[in-house]
């Protein structure tokens, strides 16, 4: 029972007391009141009155007030819990979720009770050091017109004490907040191509697409002020049909709604996750995008899917499977002198009936597949293990030994005389040789 309670309560009883005061006059007497008939007046219990009545008619407090249980539904978790604060993981529906995977059948209320009981584990916030500046303004795009791109990188530490980064490619709507995000081991070109296409498959290819002022997009920009675009880049939007607008440098605002996503991304998706490779990073990244756009979100006022497929797949169009389309897909690779091809930090064989020293490569899920330069056949396929040794192919060595042929013209020359056979120690008994003889 609370104090606001007791207060209540205390006056309840005392205004009880005083109109029976008034009825009975002189005859009241406290220690025979009527318990029965104060009851009614009340709404207590015949138990409560007699337990008041034998305090004065004071509510104080129960004895067991503020006391704990020594074991909770939430006490079991506590180590998880601790864990995620600690990192400054403060999300309560990312902590349940995250707990929930482990077995935990409480309520969204006792993990925030929790949270705000233990908030002396989160880590301070950063103090800004001076305002953004002024007060912007935000524009809108119609259905189709505008997606927004940009990478995230996250630190993933492994179970060898040694650490690493991977990149996060995301794309975004601008009118109905449809998102698209993508883990790569690094930023490359390559990589950013693979992960456009990727989602201009799901989302379709807009009118044109915001970004930073990236290498692997923009050179430089001329007097004037254009982009000079770097040349892949551009035969990549030729190719793709789609225009690029380049936002203006350390100015994040102006392309918010990416921004915003990266953010949501390592504070909702990444946030305390555990995972075993990349791949299985991004099925778990592609069942998140799924979910979060079919929900209800405020900002868009919509659920992004449904707007997306109603509104934005009408003006955008569709990516079709073209040969041009597919080279992005599958980035040209040199073989080495051993024959091995290397594509994200691993090493696979490639067969020696191949002659070239180029090749495509491509990694759809846990599969490797190399072609050849022209995409005409696929020479071989790896299951990707993600382990750093060398991935060896059947036939990628021949069984002969290596010959070594001359390399400069042979000038000098040698003879050789023919060796007569020797005489056997027998040949003095063919007496029938002599006589012919």
């Amino acid at each position: 029972m609370n104090e606001n309670n007791s207060n209540d309560l205390q006056t309840i009883i005392t205004q009880v007391i005083e109109e029976m005061k008034s009825e009975q006059g002189d005859k009241f007497d406290p220690n025979k009141i009527n318990l029965a008939e104060m009851g009614r007046r009340t709404g207590l219990t015949r138990a409560q009155l007699r337990r008041i009545k034998a305090n004065g008619f004071l509510v104080v407090p129960h004895a067991l007030t503020g006391r704990k249980a020594a074991s909770t539904i939430i006490s079991g978790y506590r180590g998880v819990i601790d864990d995620l604060l600690k990192k400054n993981v403060s999300n309560s529906e990312v902590i349940l979720e995250r707990i929930q995977e482990q077995g935990y059948t409480g309520s969204l209320t006792t993990v925030k009770r929790y949270i705000s009981e233990h908030k002396d584990l989160i880590p301070p916030k950063r103090q800004a050091v001076a305002p953004q500046g002024n007060r912007g303004r935000r524009y809108t795009s119609d259905a189709g017109e505008s997606y927004q791109m940009d990478w995230g990188f996250v630190n993933v530490d492994t179970d060898n004490n040694t650490s690493y980064k991977v990149a996060c490619f995301a794309m975004i709507c601008h009118h109905c907040g449809e998102r698209y995000i993508e883990f790569f081991p690094n930023a490359k070109q390559e990589n950013l191509f693979i992960g456009m296409i990727h989602a201009f498959k799901r989302m379709g290819v807009p009118d044109h697409v915001l970004t930073d002022n990236m290498k692997s997009v923009v050179l430089y920009r001329d007097s004037e002020g254009h982009p000079v675009w770097n040349h892949d880049y551009e035969a990549f939007m030729n190719t793709i049909g789609f225009d690029t607008k380049l936002c203006r440098p350390r100015h994040p605002f102006t392309k918010g709604a990416v921004e915003r996503l990266v953010r949501f991304v390592k504070e909702n998706f990444l946030a305390g996750r555990v995972f075993g490779t990349i791949t299985d990073l991004n099925y778990e990244a592609w069942k998140w995008c799924d979910n979060q756009n079919h929900r209800y979100h405020k900002a868009v006022d919509c659920i992004p899917h449904k707007r997306h497929s109603v509104s934005c797949m009408k003006n955008a169009s569709l990516l079709k499977d073209t040969f041009d389309v597919k080279k992005y897909l599958c980035p040209i690779r040199c073989i080495s002198f051993d024959g091995f091809v290397t594509y994200e930090g691993r090493r696979f064989g490639i067969p020696y009936s191949y002659g070239k020293h180029l090749c495509r490569v491509q990694r759809e899920n846990f599969t490797l597949y190399v072609y050849d330069l022209e995409l005409r056949k696929i020479l071989i396929t790896h299951d990707v293990t993600w382990s750093r040794k060398d991935s060896f192919c059947k036939d990628q060595f021949v069984d002969e030994q290596p010959e070594e042929k001359p390399s400069v013209l042979i000038k000098i020359s040698i003879s050789q005389k023919t060796e007569t056979p020797k005489k056997s120690a027998f040949a003095k008994f063919a007496f029938g040789g002599g006589r012919n003889e």
